[in-house]
């Protein structure tokens, strides 16, 4: 596994992050392990071409992580804050990603919907799916995570569609929620850190 190294701590000393700022910090995060995951799954030679496939497994796999952390939002923030925290998380992964692929595959035609709203409309698409699957302070159960494998096999060519869904379950989907759940304790962590340097980020090794 690659390592990457992830900001995830501020040092402010006793000071609680409000929900949209923790939203701010877990959209770059996520957008993080996202582009590790489809790194590591491109090592694993599952063949993601650069171009529309590339953003398609990114988006879906950037809803999944939005619906985990969702749920880990409830557990640490209760139902207000948890409402705020998932409204400005998915508003701010739309704008990331808008970004990327605007700049990879150029800006829609007019007419046709922005990066940004195909990504919000996918995650409107999937939110009740999900919500059918559990989740406990193991994470996602079986059932969730089988989903988005299935997701991504209908992405992937032919030759790799056999192996994929066990790939996600096994491989990627373990690693990419210990650096969720590390990276959601640390921004919400309002333990004072000293200021030295290479301090502030957390590895996601």
């Amino acid at each position: 596994m690659a390592n990457i190294r992830i900001k995830s701590q501020w040092f402010r000393s006793g000071a609680a992050k409000t929900p949209r700022q923790t939203a701010s910090a877990m959209a770059f995060i996520a957008w993080r392990v996202a582009q590790n995951t489809l790194k590591q799954m491109r090592s694993a030679h599952f063949d993601i071409d650069i171009g529309p496939q590339y953003f398609a497994f990114t988006r879906e796999v950037l809803v999944f992580f939005t619906q985990v952390l969702d749920r880990m939002a409830f557990a640490r923030m209760g139902p207000e804050g948890r409402a705020e925290f998932i409204t400005a998380l998915v508003k701010r992964v739309a704008e990331v990603l808008q970004e990327n692929e605007d700049g990879l595959l150029g800006v829609p035609p007019a007419g046709a919907p922005s990066h940004y709203e195909v990504f919000i409309d996918l995650f409107n698409e999937l939110a009740d799916h999900y919500a059918e699957f559990g989740f406990d302070t193991n994470g996602p159960d079986f059932a969730f995570v089988r989903y988005l494998g299935h997701r991504i096999e209908a992405l992937m060519p032919q030759k790799d569609q056999r192996w994929v869904v066990d790939q996600i379950m096994a491989a990627e989907v373990p690693v990419a929620l210990e650096m969720l759940r590390r990276a959601m304790d640390n921004v919400l962590s309002t333990e004072a850190r000293p200021v030295h340097a290479g301090h502030g980020h957390a590895s996601g090794d």
